[in-house]
């Protein structure tokens, strides 16, 4: 993880509870890095997050799909002939 520090000197001790921090709070995502502003008693954090694939889930025909490479001819025909809204 990259740290990055800018107006003024951080001890290790205080990174590291930032980090711990924020590994706490976002444990879900995965921080690649921390910008560390420091103004007085003050310190501005800015998380750096790895994007993660996204893929589209659909309601079709009754059932939730991502696409439609595994459907058969039959699934695939019904999937054309519906009605499409809003579109």
């Amino acid at each position: 993880m990259e740290i990055r520090v800018t107006g003024g000197e951080l001890p290790r001790g205080e990174a590291e509870a930032y980090i711990a921090e924020a590994r706490k709070k976002y444990a879900d995502k995965h921080i690649t890095g921390i910008d560390i502003n420091l103004d007085g008693e003050y310190a501005e954090l800015t998380y750096h997050w790895t994007t993660v694939p996204f893929e589209r889930i659909r309601r079709i025909t009754g059932y939730l799909v991502g696409t439609l490479d595994r459907w058969g001819d039959a699934k695939r025909a019904e999937e054309r002939d519906r009605v499409k809204h809003g579109q």
